[in-house]
């Protein structure tokens, strides 16, 4: 994204906690298009919602981005869902084509109409896309394809709108595009230099423990409570 112009943003989404598809669950993830000024403050965008705070929103994931760009090729995977026929398919916030994960860093710092946002975490898809999307692995195809999307924390509140810029301000970490994470997170998991040089990295603290943890015992975790829910088989 550095040496691309600056894109607009095609649409700004929030959503209402409600109960979900599971018993004693709740969600968020679907989410429609704001007309108008959205305020953007620590915690993500006025009028969002998250149905479980332990694993969603918060100041690490304020804020989601999930490239429109990917819609097309999802068509061609899954068919003409009717989810793909409009922004928030994926329980995204932010909306926009031209940029994806390989044009993103961590720690790039963006203006997100007047706020200043900070790419936190890439997204690590859960169940409930599988739910949403009525198709069993649909969360293990998001990871696998890396196509996720990316959280961001909020430095400076502002206000965004749909057809606002959103333009990179600083790159700190350049060799740290989110397809190198995705490939640490899910396929090299047990290199080590690539390890190390992650925890050099502004992580946020749940992906510092997952990495240390990975050093130090030599395994990786398992991603099925995430992927298929609480005591669901794979």
């Amino acid at each position: 994204m550095a040496s691309r112009a600056p894109c607009r943003i095609d649409a700004v989404l929030a959503g209402r906690a409600v109960d979900y598809t599971r018993p004693g669950s709740r969600s968020a993830i679907d989410k429609h298009p704001l007309a108008g000024p959205v305020g953007v403050g620590l915690e993500g965008l006025a009028g969002d919602e998250q149905g479980d705070r332990r694993v969603h929103g918060g100041p690490d994931k304020a804020i989601h981005h999930y490239p429109r760009d990917h819609y097309a090729t999802w068509q061609g995977e899954v068919g003409a869902h009717p989810l793909l026929m409009a922004p928030g398919a994926f329980g995204e916030n932010i909306s926009t084509t031209g940029i994806t994960e390989a044009d993103v860093c961590l720690g790039d710092r963006l203006r997100l109409g007047t706020a200043l946002v900070e790419v936190s975490q890439a997204r690590q898809p859960c169940w409930k896309l599988s739910d949403r999307f009525g198709i069993a692995d649909m969360a293990r195809r998001v990871q696998d394809t890396g196509r996720c999307g990316w959280y961001y924390r909020v430095l400076e509140p502002g206000i965004v709108q749909a057809s606002d810029v959103l333009a990179l301000v600083e790159r700190p970490h350049a060799d740290w595009a989110l397809p190198r994470l995705s490939e640490l997170l899910y396929r090299r998991t047990l290199d080590r230099d690539e390890l190390r040089g992650a925890l050099a990295l502004p992580l946020v603290p749940s992906w510092r423990r997952l990495f240390e943890r990975r050093l130090e015992q030599g395994d990786t975790e398992s991603w099925e409570s995430r992927l298929h829910g609480p005591g669901a088989s794979p």
